[in-house]
């Protein structure tokens, strides 16, 4: 993964780690999308911010002002607060009486929390996914395995940064792996808490100083998953989903 290009943004609650910022992201004002209903706006304005936070953009514990957000989105203030309002309900953006908005910040404590609470999750999901996965479900795993396997051999090799494309393809997999879970309640927290991870993915991923071979990681999921092994898929899915939280913990003591 060091072709990767550290993203996400450091705060008091990470002492050990200096500002990174998204290699495709530019100080300069970003256009917002041209749409007409207020509710196409607010959904722009939403997906817009929450791009943004996820990569760094926008750091941890930023203030979110209306009028720097006017500007560099170019939305309305109704617009904005309504937006803000459901990243609020994400845990990406805290609200307090009187102080306004703010990105939620982000700490070792809190991704120790988010890691064992995805990892119980995740391992459930998935040994539904594989007890209840028919021919469909392993078309859809081969398929996104493939999508992001040839994502991550072009990251050794291209001057470019695809941190977009990677998260894109890494969260189509995961999502493969527990597509045939039953449980719409399991399949929603599996996305919330995915989501909260990839601030932290971002900075863990692409550290240049911690060795890790993500897509060796990948691959025993995927053969394991496709093994109908249910108990190695499992072990090996918490191996890959914790190893992010050992990896940010020696960022931090470096």
């Amino acid at each position: 993964m060091a072709g990767l290009a550290l993203a996400g943004a450091a705060t008091k609650n990470m002492p050990g780690v200096t500002r990174f910022m998204d290699t495709n992201v530019t100080s300069a004002p970003v256009a917002a999308p041209k749409v007409g209903t207020a509710r196409s706006l607010v959904e722009a304005a939403h997906e817009t911010i929450r791009h943004e936070i996820l990569i760094g953009a926008l750091a941890p514990e930023t203030k979110l002002r209306f009028e720097m957000l006017r500007k560099r989105y170019g939305f309305g203030a109704s617009t904005l607060r309504e937006a803000l309002t459901r990243l609020v309900g994400e845990a990406l953006v805290t609200s307090e009486e009187q102080k306004g908005f703010r990105v939620a910040p982000v700490s070792i404590e809190d991704l120790a929390d988010l890691t064992r609470t995805r990892v119980f999750l995740e391992k459930e999901a998935l040994r539904e996914s594989i007890r209840c996965g028919d021919d469909a479900w392993e078309g859809r795993v081969v398929a996104a395995y493939h999508r992001l396997s040839k994502t991550e051999a072009r990251l050794l090799t291209s001057p470019e940064i695809p941190q977009d494309e990677f998260e894109l393809r890494n969260r189509e997999f995961h999502q493969a792996l527990i597509s045939a879970c039953p449980s719409r309640w399991l399949n929603h927290l599996y996305g919330v808490l995915f989501q909260q991870s990839e601030r932290y993915r971002r900075i863990s991923l692409v550290n240049r100083k911690v060795s890790r071979d993500v897509h060796a990681e990948h691959k025993a999921i995927f053969e394991a998953a496709l093994a109908r092994d249910a108990d190695l898929a499992c072990r090996v899915a918490g191996e890959h989903i914790e190893r992010t939280l050992s990896v940010m913990s020696k960022v931090l003591a470096s």
